[in-house]
C-alpha cells in the first residue's frame, strides 16, 4: 500500500486555507495546517494543527518540521497565509508594509527553501503559492499586497526552473476576491479610501474589475489546489493559474 502524500497548508484556519485543508484530507492526503493560533482554539479545522507565525524564520521553519516529524516525508507546500492593509502609498504604515511582505513573500520563500529537501526527496515535490490576481494586476491603496503579491509570481517561477530536474513543480494560484474573513475586513478600509459608504463598496469596488460580478467560492480556489497536488496538475509549472472571473482580460 502506497504512503499516504504530505502537505503543509499556512493560512489554515479560516478562508481558503481552511477550504483548501478540507479538501485535501478529503482527497486522502496527510495534512498539516499551520496558522496563529485561532481565538477559539483548533476544533473543527481540518487537519493536524501546527501553530506557528510566519512572519518570523522561526515560525517558517518550524512549521515545516513539524510536518516532517508528524508524517516522515513533506510531499507538497501550499503557502497560502495572508493578511490586507489598505491606505494610499503616502500614508501607508511602514510597520504594515513590512509585515505584509514577511507573511505574503518572505514566508513562501522560507518554506520553499526549509522544505526544498524533503520535496527533492518527494520526487514529485509541489509547490502552491496562493496568491491573487493582484500579482497579475494592480489597485490603488494596497502598494504592499500588490508588490508582494507580484514577487510570489516571480519566485514561483524561480523555484519552477530550479525544481525542474528535482521533479518539483511550482504553480501561482491567482483568483480575484474571495467570499473570505479578509475580503469582508477590508470594506471599511476602501470606503474610506474611495471616499464611498461602506453598502456601495462591494459592487462599486471589489466587484468592479470582475467581469462576472460575483465573489469566488474558497471551495473554488481549494479545488484548484487539489487539481494541482493530483496526477492532472504535473505537467503545471512555473506559471500562475488564473482564476479571476475576467479581471485580467481587460
Amino acid at each position: 500500500m502506497t504512503e499516504r502524500r504530505a502537505v503543509l497548508v499556512t493560512g489554515a484556519a479560516r478562508g481558503i486555507g481552511r477550504a483548501i485543508a478540507a479538501r485535501l484530507e478529503l482527497d486522502g492526503l496527510q495534512v498539516l495546517a499551520c496558522d496563529l493560533e485561532p481565538e477559539g482554539g483548533w476544533d473543527g479545522i481540518p487537519g493536524l494543527p501546527h501553530a506557528a507565525d510566519l512572519a518570523t524564520r522561526e515560525g517558517n521553519r518550524s512549521a515545516v518540521d513539524a510536518a516532517l516529524q508528524r508524517f516522515g516525508r513533506l510531499d507538497a507546500v501550499v503557502a497560502n497565509a495572508g493578511l490586507q492593509h489598505v491606505a494610499p502609498v503616502a500614508e501607508f504604515d511602514e510597520d504594515r508594509w513590512d509585515q505584509l511582505l514577511a507573511v505574503l513573500l518572505t514566508s513562501p520563500f522560507l518554506l520553499a527553501k526549509y522544505a526544498w529537501p524533503a520535496l527533492r526527496e518527494s520526487g514529485d515535490g509541489r509547490f502552491v503559492a496562493i496568491a491573487s490576481a493582484h500579482a497579475l494586476a494592480a489597485s490603488p491603496y494596497k502598494a504592499a499586497y500588490v508588490s508582494a503579491k507580484h514577487g510570489v509570481l516571480g519566485l514561483v517561477k524561480t523555484l519552477a526552473l530550479e525544481g525542474a530536474d528535482d521533479g518539483i513543480t511550482a504553480v501561482a494560484v491567482c483568483p480575484g476576491y474571495v467570499r473570505t474573513p479578509l475580503v469582508e475586513r477590508q470594506i471599511a478600509d476602501q470606503a474610506r479610501a474611495h471616499g464611498l459608504p461602506e453598502d456601495r463598496v462591494l459592487e462599486e469596488v471589489i466587484l468592479a474589475p470582475h467581469a462576472i460580478k460575483r465573489l469566488i467560492e474558497p471551495e473554488e480556489v481549494a479545488g484548484a489546489v487539489a487539481y494541482l497536488l493530483g496526477p492532472g496538475g504535473r505537467a503545471m509549472t512555473g506559471a500562475p493559474l488564473t482564476m479571476d472571473l475576467g479581471w485580467t482580460a481587460r
